[in-house]
């Protein structure tokens, strides 16, 4: 890790960044070789040749790197040891610290169906927490359930389901500070389609999972304002041959976008393969769904007061299901590089661009332009992350 006078907390707080002798993958004019300038918090410029580093800039250089932006985690429960629902700044600071080596620069605190007053007590954690420099940003929160139906609930608790209840949407949301920008649920189960349209309209993200709808469900709800997917082919309805389900739905429905937990257990990699040829990088989300286990060693943890066996490729409970992952973005987008016909810019678009857009925060994020946060990565064509910096901060860096 490198240092300076202006080091902070063991990071590297500099006002200019100057990056050489990269392939820029940028939003308006595609791949080029050249170099960056980040000043303060934002990419201040892109340029086709090198130039004279400005004063007082810390100089990296590229190797011929790809330069490209920050992956942005839609869905996380934990890393390291933490958990969204600890309801602690010390658990929120500890991911957003984790998550820089694995090249996610921002990420949606990801609740889990529990009891009222626990998602009381992590939402207005969330609202009251405050992303530091040189970490990852937390830039809103994932409400995944309690509205879901209770045969497709996985890991989430039984006990704490609930139906669909605009009320209590309407509570969480003043509790998070307004920071909920996607909620989990059931589609079936809001038959009117009272609570998909009260909470598209007020912005939210709304996705379809933990479901036990078919297509037709699925392709009713979307005049609602179903507008994703969560965790595609986990704890839904898959391709039949007389109703092609809710993985079939997001084949088939362009309005809707997937998120996909890309480790090659949630979902095979012949699936990948399928979902990837049916539905290109257009429409895809790449997630981890990571529990607290991530980052350490296998062994039991918690997750939603249920114990959870973690063994070196997966978490799951007593019974075998899954239980979140302890994936890595920076593995999940390496899985689907792999696949036939995929490149660096599918994974930039899947990792980077589609959140972003999906999240409405494609004005700051999910791309390379100059205004917009300097969240930038930089990868060799494996997609190895050798420089993370978040919000014009270098906060990884690894030895090569």
């Amino acid at each position: 890790m490198l240092r300076d006078g202006n080091d902070y907390k063991g990071l590297i707080q500099l006002n200019r960044i100057y990056i050489k002798n990269a392939v820029i993958h940028t939003e308006t004019d595609g791949m080029i070789q050249g170099s960056l300038l980040v000043e303060n918090q934002v990419i201040k410029a892109i340029y086709e040749e090198e130039m004279t580093p400005p004063q007082e800039a810390t100089v990296i250089d590229g190797g011929g790197r790809h330069l490209i932006p920050g992956f942005i985690d839609g869905h996380i429960h934990g890393a390291a040891g933490s958990d969204v629902m600890d309801a602690t700044e010390e658990a929120l600071d500890t991911m957003a610290m984790a998550l820089p080596k694995e090249g996610t620069t921002s990420f949606l605190a990801t609740t889990i169906t529990q009891a009222p007053e626990n998602t009381d007590n992590a939402l207005a954690n969330a609202a009251a927490y405050e992303s530091k420099r040189g970490q990852a940003e937390m830039i809103g929160v994932h409400l995944e359930g309690p509205f879901i139906e209770t045969s497709k609930k996985g890991a989430q608790p039984l006990e704490h389901i609930m139906e669909p209840n605009t009320e209590q949407f309407d509570e969480w949301q003043r509790l998070s500070g307004n920071n909920i920008k996607t909620v989990t649920m059931a589609p079936e189960l809001d038959k009117t389609g009272e609570f998909i349209r009260h909470a598209a309209a007020s912005g939210v993200n709304v996705s379809a999972g933990h479901t036990d709808a078919g297509f037709e469900s699925i392709k009713q709800a979307i005049p609602y304002g179903l507008r994703q997917v969560t965790h595609l082919c986990n704890a839904m309805n898959g391709i039949h041959h007389r109703d092609i389900g809710a993985v079939g739905a997001a084949f088939q429905l362009n309005e809707l976008r997937a998120e996909l937990i890309a480790d090659g257990i949630h979902v095979s990699p012949e699936m990948l393969e399928l979902i990837f040829f049916n539905m290109g990088s257009e429409r895809l989300i790449l997630i981890t769904d990571a529990m607290r286990a991530k980052c350490l060693q296998p062994g039991y943890y918690d997750l939603g007061g249920q114990s959870v066996r973690v063994t070196d490729d997966r978490a799951t409970l007593h019974n075998g299901s899954l239980a979140g992952s302890i994936l890595k973005m920076r593995d999940g987008a390496r899985q689907m590089l792999r696949l036939e016909n995929a490149t660096i810019g599918s994974v930039v678009q899947m990792a980077s661009e589609n959140p972003a857009k999906q999240l409405n925060m494609y004005h700051r994020k999910g791309s390379i332009k100059a205004g917009k946060d300097a969240d930038l990565l930089l990868v060799d064509d494996d997609l190895t992350v050798t420089h993370t910096i978040c919000r014009g901060v270098l906060a990884n860096q690894e030895d090569k």
